[in-house]
């Protein structure tokens, strides 16, 4: 890969993490901008290929139809879901509630795929009526809490898919349970330590006006269904222009080095970077590194996984937003895990 390339490329990824914060055109239209940057990136790699158009088009049709289906079935019993959830804050308390619900989705996604836990999340969240502030700390908390929980099996998402394949023959010999195997010491302690950061929130103060929802007609589910539809595909193509640049540099790094380096799965999915850094070779060790730092920086900003991108456009949360409440809690998960990845 020649020197232009490279700093075109990371040109690309400085735009990607900055602009959406300088100009709130952008951060409007933040799935056309990403859709932009991937169709340049794959154009300065010349990475086309039909294969790549109709994997681009094949990969978020899946993601779509949930979000979509998902939200007709919420309209549909909405008022039974607001029952349920009134019911449970009432008898052991909002802060309680908030903890298990946090704590139980991040841990079931892992069986009932990341998309499907988020939309769960979107749908509780709302019925709780909080304060915008409040909505927003729970959601951020709860979709770490979800791509962590995800990654402990195949079915939970494409990052923890790709790995077990990659790691299915010599020397690991991956099955179904080998990532829970592996990780669960972090992932288990990861998720309990969420759910407590998400009940720091003013459980006093329900403010129907600023947070109750309006009920979303078929139209606007399916615009939303369609932005997600765009930012996937952006995705895709953004994770296959930067490939060369991931494997020109990140790969050739230490253990240590690597788990800093892939903080850069705050822009770039992380199944992506999984693909193009996982190798048999590697020691269990440098896996843990690898996943530790792709799985939690994923909860940095919005493009860093799927759980946030639904979440985000069900609230309408805005870059500079989720910055604010992801970045200090999540930038200290992951400075405690490398302490304790460094140490043992």
């Amino acid at each position: 890969m020649s020197l232009t390339v490279m700093v075109l490329l990371s040109v690309i990824i400085l735009l990607a993490l900055f602009v959406p914060f300088l100009s709130h055109k952008v951060e409007q239209e933040l799935e056309a901008f990403l859709f932009v940057l991937g169709v340049a990136a794959v154009s300065i790699t010349g990475a086309w290929s039909w294969e790549l158009i109709k994997h681009a088009l094949k990969e978020p049709i899946a993601i779509s139809l949930a979000v979509l289906i998902t939200g007709l079935l919420f309209s549909k019993f909405k008022d039974k879901i607001v029952n349920l959830i009134t019911f449970f804050e009432k008898k052991f308390g909002l802060k309680t509630t908030v903890f298990f619900i946090v704590f139980f989705l991040g841990l079931i996604s892992s069986v009932i795929t990341a998309i499907i836990a988020a939309l769960v999340l979107c749908e509780i969240i709302a019925a709780l009526r909080l304060n915008r502030k409040d909505t927003v700390h729970i959601i951020v908390m709860g979709c770490f809490a979800i791509g962590m929980g995800a990654v402990l099996t195949p079915l939970g998402e494409p990052l923890s898919t790709i790995v077990t394949g990659k790691l299915r023959g010599a020397p690991h010999y991956a099955h179904f349970f080998f990532l829970f195997n592996l990780l669960w010491k972090l992932i288990i302690p990861g998720l309990l330590a969420f759910s407590m950061l998400a009940v720091r929130i003013d459980g006093n103060q329900h403010n129907d006006e600023l947070a109750l929802m309006p009920v979303e007609s078929a139209k606007d589910l399916a615009i939303r269904a369609g932005k997600v539809f765009l930012f996937v595909m952006a995705l895709v193509f953004f994770g296959k222009g930067l490939t060369p640049l991931a494997e020109a540099t990140i790969m050739k790094l230490p253990s240590w080095a690597l788990f800093w380096a892939n903080s850069i799965s705050a822009i770039l999915d992380n199944a992506t970077l999984a693909a193009a850094e996982i190798a048999p070779a590697m020691t269990n060790s440098q896996l843990v590194y690898i996943l530790t730092a792709l799985i939690v920086s994923g909860g940095f900003l919005i493009p860093g996984n799927i759980p946030n991108i639904i979440c985000a456009a069900k609230f309408k949360i805005k870059s500079k937003e989720w910055a604010k409440a992801a970045l200090p809690c999540g930038i200290t998960i992951m400075l405690i895990y490398f302490v304790i990845l460094s140490i043992i």
